[in-house]
């Protein structure tokens, strides 16, 4: 039998390993807990990992009973789903849905790893907005809960291109087997429905200077990594006057002045990729779809909770829940958004822009 060849650890500059393909102990947390409590530690969430967010009053708001029927519409890494099934306690049957066919494999293996079985837990590579098809096989669910937000391992794995903080293929599919990449629709919009865009989906200030570079530019040279995508931005930004805030944090100082313009590149580049991860995925549209189809979703008294993480999302469940509930479909909704607690945001960075909101159902509500 032929020896298999040896293979020597990725080796990394400096102390800690800084690419997402270096951090060979945190994408494998099996094997190293101890690095990856000290990285938890410190406020940061391990490459490869998802920290659920406010557990705790998502399963105050859902009251799960043993023996109730459960959707949870975003798997992600999992935490909500496993959560929710704890409180299952072995008795009822709760389906989880997901659209990234890559993500959503690996979180299975990690939940039947614990042997929790078909009966318990099933997984379904579906979008959230097709709820309707799911509930005329399943029937209705006592408790249902989306997190719209994109998770941690989709983020910083630059082979994905959700972030700019890495250089990666500009793509940003939740779905990378079907649609077209971010790449591709910015090779072929125009400049005002780019602007109208990052305006629309991110309140991106200067989205008419970027939209012009971005299209001025690509005419030379394809926009095709996040890299690019971020020096078009910079180099949008250079001429535009910095907003008070940062100019008065900057002073005269030519060193100050620098790191606020840097800030401001920083800021826009988060809200151009959040708007074209809006745009190329068709989230407002699932999100509009989910909600209006989430009354007849849930059986009498029946729960939902749905986190959001920008003031779109957010505006879109809240009009839909106070539309519902004066029509007498719900019977009660959050009166106010649900924050985390300043707990959770220091042990958890990406909790602070985190809005949840639920509705439960009227109990002589079978259907809207």
């Amino acid at each position: 039998m032929d020896e298999q060849k040896h293979r020597r650890r990725i080796h990394y500059r400096g102390k800690y390993p800084r690419r997402f393909e270096e951090k060979y102990k945190e994408l494998h947390p099996e094997k190293y807990g101890e690095e990856i409590a000290h990285v938890l530690a410190k406020g940061n969430t391990p490459a490869g990992m998802h920290i659920p967010i406010m557990v705790r009053e998502i399963l105050d708001i859902l009251a799960i009973r043993p023996g109730e029927r459960g959707f949870d519409a975003t798997l992600g890494y999992g935490g909500h789903t496993c959560a929710m099934l704890e409180k299952l306690a072995g008795k009822g049957h709760l389906i989880s849905g997901d659209v990234d066919p890559i993500e959503s494999a690996k979180t299975e293996a990690r939940i039947r790893a614990k042997g929790i079985g078909p009966d318990l837990w099933e997984l379904r590579q579906m979008n959230f907005c097709q709820i309707d098809e799911l509930v005329r096989e399943t029937g209705p669910f006592d408790f249902v809960l989306a997190d719209l937000g994109v998770s941690s391992m989709q983020i910083d794995n630059p082979e994905r291109g959700f972030s700019y903080k890495s250089d990666g293929p500009l793509d940003l599919r939740l779905n990378p087997e079907t649609g077209v990449s971010a790449a591709e629709r910015l090779a072929e919009i125009d400049m005002d429905e780019l602007a109208g865009m990052l305006t629309e989906n991110a309140d991106e200030p200067y989205a008419m200077e970027i939209a012009r570079t971005i299209v001025r530019e690509r005419r030379r040279h394809p926009v095709q990594t996040t890299a690019q995508l971020h020096e078009l931005i910079a180099r949008a930004l250079r001429g535009v006057r910095l907003p008070d805030d940062l100019a008065g944090r900057a002073g005269g100082s030519a060193k100050k002045q620098a790191l606020a313009r840097e800030e401001l590149v920083k800021k826009s580049s988060a809200r151009v990729f959040q708007a074209l991860r809006i745009d190329i995925n068709q989230e407002y549209e699932a999100l509009y779809a989910f909600m209006e189809k989430l009354p007849d979703a849930l059986a009498p008294g029946g729960r939902a909770a749905v986190l959001t993480f920008h003031s779109g999302e957010d505006r879109i469940v809240k009009k839909a829940f106070q539309a519902f509930f004066r029509q007498g479909v719900y019977e009660d909704i959050a009166r106010e958004v649900v924050r985390p607690t300043r707990e959770e945001c220091r042990s958890n960075s990406r909790a602070h822009s985190t809005k949840l909101r639920w509705a439960r159902k009227s109990s002589g509500q079978a259907g809207k």
